[in-house]
């Protein structure tokens, strides 16, 4: 009876709920400290939001951590078939392609509850039933989906072109390619360019009316998920020239408008173009809404640097932050400056060891799988989380201009923090399938040794018995 309580008590220890976990270890380890992490960050680093107290910013971000979790859990736990990803990841493009045109529409092709919105100057957001989505949050991992799901709907096609057959996975170009003038879709570079190569320069151009940098990122993220997809460098090269003209299109429409259209260009053209002084603030008479703009975006590039330098070695501890009083977005646009402030150079190290083992750890993963769609899904989502990060620090750091782009799982923002956990849940719940199937592979070697194994002890007993 005691030993039977003793094994049904050891089910529940530490060591046997760690060994149970059936996705990648380190990964979960890197979600889960993240999401601690934010929570920590959020409610140290939001004293301007006067709006609401301190206790209530804690409260949500609890919530919206608890909510991160769930969704992390379910994609984990409950998908286990990979099909169920590729079926809703062709859908990745007409998403994408269906959000930015409301958005981009700027008001006039709101459809009921779901209406653009323009904050700050920017039109970046719908809202949704009342509440606010990030749209470009949501196009980055629907399009590396989308990615994935086409890469993999290539390779078949391909195979299925040396067998004499048709693949299910490119029904419409095939269909196409029977129609007369229409015979060259059945090449293969025809097909990358309707499935890969146009979509990708049409969502990142979509982009680009709202957010140069948006738009300049999730370009350089989707042609660096082609490159995991085996798509042939000197294409990648050609895909990359067309992005950098498409920009300049848009550079060339907002001059030859006078700043009437594509404004955002004129926010690139500020950022690049302007060195950080107090020259600049000479040009707005003091007081008015142009002059303390021009302050703030000087005062915020400045205070992420302030905040890194008196952050030193151990950092001042949680909650005695100064900066976050000047700096303005500094709990999303300036999130790792915040970080070294309070915990220091050992605390940023630390962050940087989470992401770099994350792309570590699904490089590893993407090596052991034999199909195509889980090694570009989990490639790509890893290479959408650390590249972001990584820009983000050199935000920070001053390397390059204010790009935008938020610190994932750690920065404010609902939208963003969801996504990214829909990322992680997609890399786990993928990562426990490979795991699953490698495991598998493993008995049935092991199985078929043994078989060998034993029908040799079989024949030297009939030898001997021969021999006897």
């Amino acid at each position: 009876m005691e030993e039977s309580k003793k094994k049904e008590a050891g089910k529940w220890g530490l060591g046997n709920i760690i060994d149970s976990i059936e996705g990648d270890k380190v990964i979960w380890i890197v979600a889960l400290l993240l999401i601690v992490i934010s929570v920590l960050a959020i409610f140290s680093s939001t004293p301007m939001l006067s709006e609401k107290s301190r206790i209530d910013i804690m409260k949500d971000q609890g919530v919206l951590a608890l909510g991160g979790l769930c969704l992390i859990f379910f994609l984990y736990k409950c998908i286990t078939r990979i099909g169920i990803y590729r079926f809703f990841s062709q859908l990745g493009f007409i998403i994408s392609f269906i959000l930015l045109a409301i958005l981009d529409a700027h008001g006039k092709l709101d459809i009921g509850p779901i209406r653009a919105e323009e904050i700050n100057k920017a039109w970046r957001t719908l809202n949704v039933f009342g509440l606010q989505l990030h749209v470009f949050e949501v196009v980055k991992v629907a399009m590396v989906m989308y990615l994935a799901w086409a890469l993999h709907g290539m390779k078949e096609d391909n195979e299925a072109m040396e067998k004499g057959t048709e693949s299910p996975t490119f029904r419409l170009a095939n269909r196409l390619s029977k129609v007369r003038n229409l015979e060259f879709l059945k090449k293969p570079l025809a097909k990358r360019l309707f499935y890969i190569y146009i979509p990708a320069l049409l969502i990142s151009g979509m982009v680009l009316v709202g957010s140069n940098s948006s738009g300049f990122f999730i370009g350089a993220i989707l042609l660096g998920t082609m490159l995991i997809g085996g798509i042939p460098f000197k294409e990648i090269l050609a895909a990359g020239a067309a992005l950098l003209i498409l920009i300049g299109v848009c550079f060339g429409i907002y001059k030859a408008s006078d700043g009437q259209m594509m404004k955002r260009m004129g926010t690139l053209e500020g950022r690049i173009g302007n060195k950080i002084t107090t020259e600049r603030l000479e040009r707005y008479e003091k007081g008015t809404t142009e002059f303390y703009e021009a302050l703030d975006s000087l005062r915020q590039p400045y205070g992420a640097k302030v905040a890194i330098h008196e952050g030193g070695l151990l950092g001042k501890r949680i909650g005695n932050s100064t900066q976050k009083y000047y700096v303005t977005h500094i709990y999303s646009d300036y999130m790792f400056s915040f970080i070294i402030e309070e915990s220091g150079l050992i605390g940023g190290i630390f962050i940087i060891l989470l992401y770099l083992s994350l792309i570590a750890r699904c490089s590893t993963i993407t090596s052991l799988c034999r199909n195509e769609f889980a090694k570009v899904a989990i490639g790509g989502l890893a290479f959408l989380i650390t590249g972001q990060a990584f820009l983000h620090i050199a935000v920070n750091a001053g390397i390059i201009p204010l790009t935008g782009q938020t610190l994932p799982l750690l920065s404010d923002g609902a939208t963003a923090f969801l996504v990214f956990c829909m990322a992680f849940g997609i890399i786990l719940s993928i990562s426990k399938m490979v795991n699953t199937k490698m495991k598998q592979m493993e008995e049935a070697q092991l199985s078929s040794t043994d078989e060998i194994r034993e029908r040799i002890n079989q024949l030297e007993q009939i030898e001997d018995e021969t021999h006897l």
